[in-house]
């Protein structure tokens, strides 16, 4: 089975529904052919950040840049410490 994929303004519409309409999740989950969990899990999404929510594919919200940068930074300075390592040793060895 093939996952599907909804469009931001597809979200944003099923979170309106619920929220400033009043259908209840199930009842939006039941029109929209959306599983219940995954309908709170937007709604949620929506009300901790809106301007943020549903980035889409291939774009993350700022904090998520911010951490994979971050990654990338440790990354290169662990494989610098063990070049200095190795250097190190090397050196020691040598005297």
């Amino acid at each position: 089975m093939k996952r599907r994929k909804f469009s931001r303004e597809f979200k944003i519409e099923a979170v309106e529904l619920v929220r400033e309409r009043g259908v209840s999740v199930a009842q939006a989950g039941r029109d929209l052919d959306v599983h219940e969990n995954v309908l709170r899990k937007w709604v949620k999404e929506f009300g901790s950040d809106p301007v943020q929510a549903f980035p889409g594919h291939g774009q993350m919200k700022p904090e998520q840049q911010e951490i994979e940068r971050l990654r990338r930074e440790v990354a290169r300075l662990k494989a610098e410490r063990d070049i200095l390592k190795k250097a190190a040793a090397f050196a020691k060895e040598l005297t």
